[in-house]
């Protein structure tokens, strides 16, 4: 019955075994389920986050910045995008004051690379930096990726992004 149904409750549950003419309490049909290794009823029908990057990793796109330090003491902030299944990294540009006309016009140069398919994207995950503003947004929808809003203060949603920013520090990191 779960399976068939994963909006139903222990309690629904119970219900329905009491029409078949079965009595137990909710308790047991709890016991059962657990048993069986399924969770309640609100978290049964959900994925996670970790099972739908994993599943869509081949249509996404991360993006995110990163600062440099220059050896004439300027910091430049580098606007990336990287394809999450293959871990491609497009590099967009620099510059020393990134501003939200800039960063739209290096997402409609990414955006030709999505009109020649040389790149496939159905969901562009971004975070709530205040530099991606609606335009950049719209540039993506025009194309028909869906953009996701990362939740505030948690690298671990961006974790491919972080981990090859981490990593081009320490001077591991290549780009396609």
């Amino acid at each position: 019955m779960p399976a068939k149904n994963p909006s139903w409750g222990y309690r629904r549950i119970q219900g329905e075994l009491l029409k078949l003419g079965c009595r137990c309490s909710y308790g047991t049909v709890r016991n059962v389920l657990r048993h069986h290794g399924l969770l309640p009823a609100p978290r049964r029908g959900q994925r996670s986050w970790r099972e739908f990057v994993r599943q869509h990793a081949e249509q996404m796109l991360a993006c995110d910045f990163f600062t440099v330090e220059t050896v004439w003491l300027q910091r430049l902030h580098v606007l990336f995008f990287m394809e999450v299944g293959s871990r491609c990294v497009h590099l967009a540009g620099c510059t020393a004051s990134p501003t939200g006309s800039w960063v739209v016009q290096q997402a409609r140069q990414l955006a030709w690379l999505l009109q020649d398919r040389t790149i496939r994207a159905r969901f562009l995950h971004r975070d709530h930096d205040s530099k991606f503003t609606s335009g950049f947004d719209e540039v993506f929808s025009s194309e028909g990726v869906e953009v996701i809003r990362l939740p505030y203060l948690s690298p671990r949603a961006n974790a491919f992004a972080e981990r090859w920013v981490r990593a081009a520090r320490r001077g591991y990191s290549t780009t396609c």
